[in-house]
């Protein structure tokens, strides 16, 4: 007995030291166009497109799982991998993607920051300075174990949407209903909706910055069932706060006249109508979570962009490396921030624009880079025993035929509009 508990409690200790790459990146996959997106999708759709997440959710976990057994058994990131098993030129071309995907997203946060702080009374000119400084300045003279305990600290923000949630009232059987019984419309809005709700949800840049982020922990295989912990934790947290946010949208502007969903295009706007309809305390913690997960989302994203180019090309990378022993790691952190926090700046940019263009771009893009994952990890030659089952592939594959087949029904819609 005492020999069991010794062993619990090691396990348990080596689980909470294994705990964040999932986590962290499941966090921040709630950043502001992900806030903003499901914000609009409630406010447009109502409860009818919660539904959309729960497929959305099995498919993240696959995905992430995958990402982090390839990272743990191989030791490397998914562009060096994508890289080796495939072309320098078909890595170029995603990375090429990615990076214009990432940096819309980038000035998305900023952009986040900018709007949210305007709330609470603090111009954009001294809060987007402040937190482009403070998260170059995190990871430029942290620790990946110092930055990994703040970003998970920050995550507890996501809170905020919940209390906001029930202070929205919703109808809790419409709720139920909206999220067990599947609806929707067949024209080109609704697919935009859901293919940009799944874009949001399984972005691209999230299995790059796991994988990379497995190998810079320095995790083995050892560690890999701790790691699905992880990661399992990590989806129910993005599902709880995506969930909150769709709920608390619908319940206040779905169907309401003089505040509908032609109104709300921004998380912002949203926050701004909770006022009159769910209490200025609701308002202020919209505010605050937007604020928060758009400073957690401007660390992240451009640090997972660094990732990404380095490992495809075969430089050095790494927080725990330092400027000149990594200096094209922390030249593309620097300019992305940089560059992102200058955009915001520029008068009359069309952020909305951006933001959504860019989870499109994610839902686009997201099969093909499946397509990689789901190709390398049945290799033999790369993953040895840890491939994936028939049935997990099997499982998989299917996934990713639907993605592809809402892509070509988003191209199809686009160009001839059809209604049901």
């Amino acid at each position: 007995m005492a020999r069991e508990k010794r062993l619990t409690k090691k396990n348990l200790l080596l689980m909470l030291s294994v705990l964040g790459p999932g986590i962290i990146v499941s966090l921040v996959d709630n950043d502001a166009g992900g806030i903003a997106t499901y914000s609009v999708a409630g406010a447009k759709y109502g409860y009818a497109i919660i539904w959309v997440m729960i497929p959305t959710l099995v498919l993240l976990y696959m995905v992430q799982e995958m990402n982090a057994r390839m990272g743990i058994v191989t030791g490397k990131g998914l562009a060096a991998l994508i890289r080796e098993r495939f072309s320098l030129r078909l890595t170029a071309a995603i990375m090429v993607a990615v990076m214009v995907a990432n940096f819309a997203n980038t000035i998305g946060e900023f952009a986040g920051v900018a709007a949210s702080s305007q709330l609470f009374g603090i111009p954009s000119y001294i809060s987007v300075p402040v937190a482009a400084a403070g998260v170059w300045f995190l990871v430029l003279k942290g620790s990946y174990r110092r930055v990994e305990k703040i970003f998970l600290l920050v995550g507890g923000i996501y809170v905020c949407y919940i209390i906001s949630m029930f202070l929205a009232k919703p109808d809790w059987l419409e709720v139920a209903k909206g999220t067990f019984i599947p609806s929707g419309q067949l024209n080109a809005s609704w697919i935009i909706m859901v293919i940009t709700v799944i874009g949001t949800t399984i972005a691209p840049w999230m299995q790059f910055y796991q994988q990379a982020s497995v190998v810079d922990k320095g995790l083995d295989k050892k560690d890999l069932v701790f790691e699905r912990i992880d990661t399992a934790v990590g989806n129910v947290f993005l599902f709880i706060a995506a969930f909150a946010i769709i709920v608390c949208c619908a319940a206040a502007f779905f169907n309401k006249p003089g505040v509908g969903a032609t109104q709300i295009t921004s998380a912002e706007q949203a926050a701004l109508g909770l006022a009159p309809i769910a209490g200025k305390y609701a308002s202020y913690l919209f505010a605050a979570g937007l604020l928060f997960a758009s400073l957690f989302a401007a660390s992240v994203l451009p640090l997972s962009s660094a990732y990404s180019v380095c490992e495809a090309f075969g430089w050095e990378s790494g927080i725990d490396r330092s400027f000149s022993e990594a200096p094209k790691f922390y030249w593309t952190y620097t300019l992305f921030i940089a560059g992102g926090a200058l955009l915001v700046m520029i008068p009359n940019i069309p952020l909305i624009t951006v933001m959504v263009i860019s989870q499109t771009i994610n839902g686009v893009l997201l099969p093909i880079i499946v397509t990689c994952m789901l190709m390398i990890i049945k290799d033999r030659d790369i993953m040895g025993k840890y491939v994936n089952g028939d049935r997990y592939q099997v499982a998989a594959w299917i996934c990713v035929v639907i993605l592809y087949i809402l892509d070509l029904w988003l191209v199809i819609s686009s160009i001839f509009p059809i209604g049901w």
